[in-house]
């Protein structure tokens, strides 16, 4: 076995055990339990509205500990599933997915596990957003022989105090903003330190664009008070993976701002004219370990291509599991940098899907800027992704990255019409500034209209049993309950100030969403 390399970062459990957590046992996971004399067994596991439940399992003994983490445990599926599960018939078990396990930084005598759910026969339940995913992953990899990898980037801002003036950070000008500009350094210091630690997937964080020096609410948490843009951004991993990373930091961004006495919110839209929070993934096709998006000479491969035709065809439903509150179409506006119509382009951040640079045809960038010598890297790595750019903070991870995945299978399997509506669906300029924009499919511009486009598509997802009909029909209800149809006309037929008080209700009654 490879010596496992230790980091500041690094998995603790890893470091302790020598080993990478795909290879974890559940006597490893003893051993974690009893040399670090921990007391409790915390299960997490996502449910339909798409955050982090969790079950505390005290630990008396070894017998104890071996049967929780072998059989699991039962819990009531009708609440956490409810609308979906019958009180009825509603008990569910849980089991730990032990490459998951990790020292919870928030309560030094747990180790904390992602669970799946599984229905009474020990099978996966076919509810379960995350066993939603791994099905459609497990159809796409079956009839295609590729992998189907993703990395997310979550948008969201820091909310609290700021008492100190100095150094105060223009509107609009907080992208990639260093102290003392920002205030709030530290605390993305420590969000990113367990995210990396527990993930293992961290590529960046930086300040974006957006920044608040005062809010008007009429929400007492937000009042009065200040607020930083930040992003976080991964590395990429298997789309079933990517699901949990995203909840989880999730989870951790928002426990982290709430014991600084911040709060961070990942809404889509906090302030008219002001940046709002998306949740992009970038995806990249994978065979037998290789990212398969360009050629050799960097060319975008048909593999690309087809995955770019079955995203564009999926669009206009995908808004129902990406975009999921009335203050996401104020997102969806032109001159934002938010998508309002299918389409692609290179670089482009008007349009839906772009295909941002890729470190193609080159190599050691390195030496042009060292005096010294810089060897290269044995091994090129091929790093071409595309990103579907539409999602925001009140997307459910898992659902959305199932209908991805499902939107990748289709184009992947119907080369001909994905060609084709990748070819038919290119532009290389901003649409906003020319007249193809009226010339190309727009997305929903509601999240009634969104509900809609789900329901009139929803064979697209219901395809090979993969979304259970309840779940397409239990979303696009939730959409319907928004009662946001014809959104944009109703506030524009209000006075200035009246139309901006009404934004700001809208936006900012979702601030703890998701």
């Amino acid at each position: 076995m490879t010596k496992l390399e230790n980091f500041a970062l690094s998995n603790p459990i890893s470091v302790i055990l020598g080993k990478e957590p795909k290879d974890f046992t559940r006597d490893d996971l003893i051993r974690i339990i009893k040399e670090k004399e921990l007391e409790r067994i915390t299960f997490h596991y996502t449910g339909i509205d798409g955050k982090i439940k969790e079950l505390r399992i005290p630990i008396c003994s070894t017998q104890q500990a071996e049967m929780i983490l072998t059989e699991g445990e039962r819990v009531d599926g009708s609440s956490l599933f409810k609308g979906i599960v019958d009180a009825g018939s509603s008990d569910m078990y849980v089991l730990p997915v032990y490459k998951t396990a990790f020292l919870n930084p928030f309560d030094n005598k747990s180790i904390d596990f992602v669970c799946r759910f599984l229905n009474k026969n020990g099978e996966r339940a076919p509810f379960a957003p995350d066993n939603i995913l791994h099905k459609a992953h497990t159809i796409l990899k079956e009839r295609t022989g590729l992998e189907l990898w993703a990395l997310g980037e979550l948008e969201f801002y820091l909310i609290g105090h700021t008492n100190n003036q100095l150094f105060p950070l223009p509107k609009q000008r907080g992208y990639h903003a260093s102290e003392p500009f920002v205030k709030s350094a530290a605390v993305l210091n420590e969000m990113v330190r367990y995210i990396a630690q527990i993930s293992g997937h961290v590529k960046y964080a930086h300040f974006e664009v957006g920044y608040l020096e005062r809010i008007e609410s009429d929400y007492p948490e937000l009042n009065g008070k200040s607020a930083e843009q930040v992003e976080v951004e991964f590395l990429p991993t298997p789309i079933e993976d990517t699901g949990d990373i995203i909840v989880l930091s999730r989870w951790i961004i928002r426990n982290v701002a709430y014991r600084n006495n911040f709060t961070a919110t990942f809404v889509p839209k906090l302030e008219i004219g002001h940046a709002g929070n998306g949740m992009h993934f970038h995806l990249q096709l994978m065979k037998d370990g290789k990212n398969i998006m360009t050629d050799e000479k960097g060319v975008l491969t048909d593999y690309a291509k087809m995955l770019i035709g079955g995203l564009c065809n999926y669009a206009p439903s995908l808004t129902g599991f990406g975009n999921m509150v009335t203050a996401s179409y104020l997102r969806l506006v032109p001159h934002q940098e938010a998508p309002t119509r299918v389409c692609w382009s290179e670089m482009n951040r008007s349009a839906l899907i772009r295909v941002p640079l890729g470190w193609n045809n080159l190599s050691n960038l390195a030496s042009v800027v060292n005096d010294c010598p810089v060897e290269p890297l044995e091994k090129r790595i091929y790093r071409q992704t595309v990103e579907i750019r539409s999602p925001d903070g009140s997307g459910n991870a898992h659902l959305l990255l199932s209908g991805i995945t499902m939107a990748a299978e289709w184009g992947l399997t119907n080369k001909d019409k994905s060609l084709d509506i990748a070819n038919n669906s290119y532009v290389s300029t901003n649409i906003h500034k020319s007249s193809i924009e009226n010339e190309l499919p727009e997305l929903a511009t509601s999240c009634v209209e969104s509900s809609e486009k789900l329901l009139q598509h929803r064979e697209l997802y219901e395809r090979d049993n993969v979304f259970p009909p309840q779940v397409i029909s239990f979303v696009a209800a939730q959409l319907q309950n928004e009662n946001d149809k014809d959104l944009n006309q109703r506030l524009l037929s209000l006075p200035d100030d009246e139309k901006l008080k009404e934004s700001r209700r809208i936006m900012h009654r979702d601030i703890h969403k998701n």
